[in-house]
């Protein structure tokens, strides 16, 4: 008997590998929750694993189960700091940094329907003018097209500063 979710259709199974669509391809490499929320911290500069772990507050597992999965799709790279012991950090692949676009207009989308009343946790800033990206991704104040280099995350009102990472989104 096929489950139904409140939308009244089937729901899919937890892969997509039956679906022609390239959303759903997507969604089999980063469409995972805590997937997504690793690309972010990463993207933001939380690099390393006990790193990672206290600011997402996932278990060890998940959380090498998840950096594994974005390493063997090339999304992220492992790379050595350290040999003594032998530690490690993750840093986006250009595929991964591909992903910018889709984090901006997810923060976007959140910023509108979930705002918190005190207003944005997170601002992107172009570094040149202090402007945003808007919905093309050209800076709302000077008009130049962004990319994920020119611009840095702060933290907005929404945000207590004690809970910030570092900038990048």
């Amino acid at each position: 008997m096929n489950r139904l979710t409140r939308y009244n259709g089937p729901m899919l199974n937890r892969e997509y590998d039956t679906q022609v669509c390239s959303i759903a391809r997507t969604l089999e490499v980063v469409g995972e929750r805590w997937s997504f929320l690793i690309l972010r911290n990463i993207s933001m500069g939380i690099t390393r694993f006990d790193d990672l772990q206290d600011q997402l507050g996932i278990t060890r597992s998940v959380l090498t189960t998840r950096l594994r999965s974005l390493v063997e799709d090339d999304v992220l790279e492992k790379v050595p700091y350290t040999e003594r012991p032998p530690r490690y950090e993750y840093k986006l692949t250009e595929k991964g940094k591909d992903l910018w676009p889709v984090m901006v207009q997810m923060l976007r989308w959140g910023d509108t329907y979930y705002m918190d009343p005190k207003g944005p946790p997170t601002i992107i800033e172009h570094y040149g003018c202090g402007g945003s990206p808007d919905l093309h991704l050209n800076c709302d104040k000077c008009g130049k097209p962004l990319e994920r280099s020119d611009v840095r995350s702060i933290p907005g009102p929404g945000r207590a500063k004690r809970d910030f990472v570092k900038s990048g989104v």
